[in-house]
């Protein structure tokens, strides 16, 4: 398989990190964590407005680590976000 520059190193470096199921968990959530964002200055609101999504779909979303909801309980929550956040961006649009 062919990967972009640099991501070679990055998964032989994670493979060597890891060496058992919880050190993979933790590796996982700390590269999920420092994934870059489109504008980095937003990542603040956006996590806000995932906490505030979750609580409005009744979804038990804590700081850290959520191993224990389930894909689709953290499907519906990033679902969510992005419907409205469609909506808003068509009501800007529209010029409402």
């Amino acid at each position: 398989m062919k990967y972009s520059p640099g991501v070679e190193e990055r998964i032989a470096k994670h493979n060597k990190n890891v060496t058992s199921k919880a050190d993979f968990k933790k590796e996982a959530f700390i590269m999920a964590s420092n994934s870059s964002k489109a504008v980095p200055e937003a990542k603040e609101a956006l996590n806000k407005f995932k906490y505030e999504v979750a609580g409005e779909l009744g979804v038990p979303l804590s700081q850290g680590y959520n191993g224990n909801l389930t894909s689709y309980q953290n499907g519906s929550v990033g679902g969510y976000m992005v419907k409205k956040m469609i909506e808003a961006q068509e009501k800007q649009m529209a010029g409402k």
